[in-house]
């Protein structure tokens, strides 16, 4: 029997959930959800368990995802946790990495190793309300990966190009989404 593992990722499961988008598109359709509780100062705590994929509520998850939100002690917090950006940082570098290496296996492109570093600029004074010509968010996010894999710098190079433009996380960031914010009652 062909082993059809490609970093990881089975390659011919890949295919059959390819093949039954094609087939029926409305089952590419998910809903991921967070619930976040607040425990004071900059600490809160994120959830996640729950979403909706392929066509039906999954269940699969015994126990939940809790992320622990808080800020450094120069901005006021306790340093129970990654503040925000930090985390949007991390959720961009493993959305590109996860992207990176499915694709690859898609390609047969073996990668050997992966490792990502992240710089973002942020300006307090748009967070403050200080300065409203200053963005509240990162003004620049820097993203450099070193990825060793089987293949020649062209193909390597196409593969990161087309990574960046698939990313979902990656893609959120470049493009506007609308976020509405509202009372729940």
């Amino acid at each position: 029997m062909k082993d059809t593992t490609v970093n990881g990722i089975d390659t011919a499961g890949m295919n059959q959930i390819v093949d039954a988008i094609k087939n029926e598109p409305m089952i590419a359709k998910f809903q991921f959800r967070a619930k976040n509780d607040w425990f004071g100062g900059g600490e809160n705590h994120s959830t996640i368990r729950d979403f909706y994929g392929a066509g039906q509520e999954d269940t699969s998850r015994v126990e939940p995802f809790v992320f622990v939100a808080d800020e450094p002690t120069t901005l006021l917090g306790t340093n129970k946790g990654a503040n925000p950006v930090e985390v949007l940082l991390h959720s961009l570098a493993a959305c590109v990495t996860t992207t990176l290496v499915m694709h690859a296996a898609a390609r047969g492109i073996h990668i050997q190793e992966i490792s990502s570093r992240l710089d973002g600029d942020i300006d307090l004074q748009g967070l403050l309300g200080l300065d409203d010509s200053v963005t509240p968010g990162y003004q620049e996010i820097r993203f450099k990966m070193d990825v060793k894999a089987d293949c020649s710098d062209e193909e390597l190079n196409d593969l990161l190009a087309f990574t960046q433009e698939h990313s979902p996380v990656c893609q959120t960031l470049r493009r506007p989404t609308p976020v509405i914010v509202e009372r729940a009652a």
